[in-house]
């Protein structure tokens, strides 16, 4: 029997899976907003607010957790700082999935996540500051 495994498969392996999650929910936690497949922006859901959850606490515990779920020190260290002083007096529901159409090439259906009350300039802030700092690396 199959009760309660409730969590989609997604056509992958179980390490492949942990780490496509955690791909994601960095993107997501770097720029705020990303555009996905629907299956996919449904599982990260519940993953990217167990994340916040633990960084409203801010314990040095709940940090290494974090820490060991998606490996990226700059995004812990966002999602402790900036992302937990957003959410700290909201109960959960920080993620929402809005349906975006079908993907041209397999009409795939497609989806953007993106947190609540969302910061505009967040999306696409690390990729500016890495073209930036290779254009300054070139000027040298």
């Amino acid at each position: 029997m199959r009760h309660r495994l409730g969590r989609r498969k997604l056509n992958r392996t179980w390490s492949h899976r942990k780490a496509m999650l955690a791909n994601m929910a960095c993107s997501l936690i770097e720029h705020e907003q990303i555009k996905t497949t629907l299956p996919k922006a449904k599982e990260l859901r519940p993953y990217v607010e167990k994340l916040i959850t633990l960084g409203k606490s801010g314990t040095l515990h709940d940090r290494r957790n974090a820490l060991s779920r998606i490996q990226q020190e700059d995004a812990v260290t966002k999602l402790f700082s900036t992302l937990a002083e957003r959410y700290a007096d909201r109960k959960g529901g920080y993620v929402r999935v809005l349906k975006a159409g079908f993907r041209y090439g397999d009409m795939a259906p497609m989806a953007i996540i993106e947190f609540i009350d969302r910061d505009e300039d967040a999306k696409g802030a690390g990729d500016r500051e890495r073209v930036a700092a290779e254009e300054a690396e070139a000027d040298e």
